[in-house]
């Protein structure tokens, strides 16, 4: 469980509400990170993640677990933020139009892909749950 009670923690707190991306780092099959820029939920607890069946990164989670979430730094108050945590498939979720918490939160951003909830759905129907252990920044 992550302190989200500290001075730094209560910052991280307001990205994980506020931010549209995360970035997720996994790693090939020759051990070279993958870093990549992908929507997310945050529980409270857990990161849920959509993605595409055939996405690169499924196979290197199949392989490896540990991944890594970073945000991008920001002038206004983004500093650093890291997560370093495991990623696993998570079949039980519902696809993401009927997960209302994360079609509200990208209801715009689909619209703007020109896509229908449903076609996104349909594109991005692997659901990944990334649980993290650590945390770092400033």
């Amino acid at each position: 469980m992550l302190d989200l009670d500290t001075k730094f923690g209560r910052k991280v707190k307001r990205r994980l509400k506020n931010e549209q991306e995360i970035w997720l780092t996994t790693t090939d099959a020759n051990d070279i990170p993958q870093p990549r820029p992908v929507w997310f939920w945050w529980d409270g607890e857990t990161f849920l993640i959509y993605s595409e069946p055939d996405a690169h990164k499924l196979k290197h989670i199949a392989n490896n677990r540990n991944v890594a979430l970073n945000f991008n730094t920001a002038p206004d108050d983004g500093g650093v933020v890291v997560f370093i945590g495991t990623a696993a498939l998570a079949p039980d979720t519902p696809p993401s139009h009927k997960h209302k918490a994360y079609f509200i939160k990208y209801k715009q951003g689909i619209k703007d892909l020109n896509m229908t909830p449903e076609e996104f759905s349909a594109k991005w129907s692997v659901a990944l749950c990334v649980t993290p252990q650590k945390m770092r920044g400033w």
